[in-house]
């Protein structure tokens, strides 16, 4: 047993990296009606009936915003064969949009989708939650699609503590 202490953040980040998760685009429309999106892991299901998802997203991003003016959200779904579809997200502002660079559709309620992706899911806010720096926001899965047969692309963190 370690002699660290617990409540120590030196041990819990670390501890917190080894929580895994998968990688997803988290997308939305802004008002325009312009597909936005990020990269993100902090999605998760949380039930079966009706099918829920959530998404926490940080209280100081733009998509926050406008999954709430939306109170829809779509979500690709990540595969092992799909690592160069996250590039186009790490661009800049001023760098255009990554849909530019990016395959992608409307799903039924208009969210937008990465043609490419394993799957995508397409939801409709019900609530949220904030959970510290984060929104956590609710949704139904309203539309979804099988794409892929890989695995699905998951990733740990040095540290839980910060995206690095």
């Amino acid at each position: 047993m370690s002699t660290q202490d617990p409540a120590s953040l030196d041990a819990i980040g670390p501890a917190l990296g080894r929580v895994s998760s998968g990688l997803f685009i988290v997308t939305t429309r802004d008002e325009a009606g312009a597909p936005m999106g990020f990269l993100g892991s902090f999605v998760q299901q949380v039930a079966l009936t009706p099918p829920t998802l959530c998404v926490a997203i940080g209280t100081d991003r733009e998509h926050l915003t406008q999954v709430r003016r939306e109170q829809r959200f779509g979500i690709s779904v990540l595969g092992e064969d799909d690592k160069a579809l996250m590039k186009p997200f790490f661009k800049g502002p001023g760098d255009g949009s990554p849909f530019d660079d990016v395959e992608h559709a409307a799903a039924p309620g208009g969210s937008p989708i990465l043609s490419g992706a394993l799957s995508w899911l397409e939801c409709r806010v019900t609530g949220e939650h904030v959970a510290g720096d984060h929104v956590v926001v609710f949704g139904v899965v309203e539309a979804g699609c099988l794409q892929g047969a890989s695995p699905p692309l998951t990733h740990a963190r040095k540290n839980g503590l910060r995206y690095s």
